[in-house]
């Protein structure tokens, strides 16, 4: 009797989309950061292990996160947000 061949098991792999975020600190300033779970990031500055930044500064909260394609377009994105004026973040946070 000839043997079966056994068909590999393909394991779906969740990937987790990156997001740029931005957060209203307790005293009004914003923080934008990169994530691939965002639920946990905010988890993580409200309890103060997250940035430094935040740490004497929450609790936190969000105020609008966009999904990246990948890490590195977040880390540019991320980039590009801090460098826009507080007026500019302001607008952007609208549009």
């Amino acid at each position: 009797m000839p043997k079966k061949k056994k068909q590999p098991t393909k394991k779906a792999k969740r990937v987790k989309k990156w997001h740029l975020y931005v957060l209203l600190c307790k005293d009004g300033t914003l923080y934008c950061g990169i994530t691939n779970d965002l639920e946990r990031r905010i988890s993580q500055h409200n309890a103060g292990k997250g940035a430094r930044y935040t740490r004497g500064r929450g609790p936190v909260s969000l105020l609008r996160s966009w999904p990246q394609k990948s890490k590195s377009a977040a880390l540019r994105a991320e980039f590009s947000f801090k460098k826009l004026s507080r007026s500019d973040k302001e607008a952007y946070l609208i549009a």
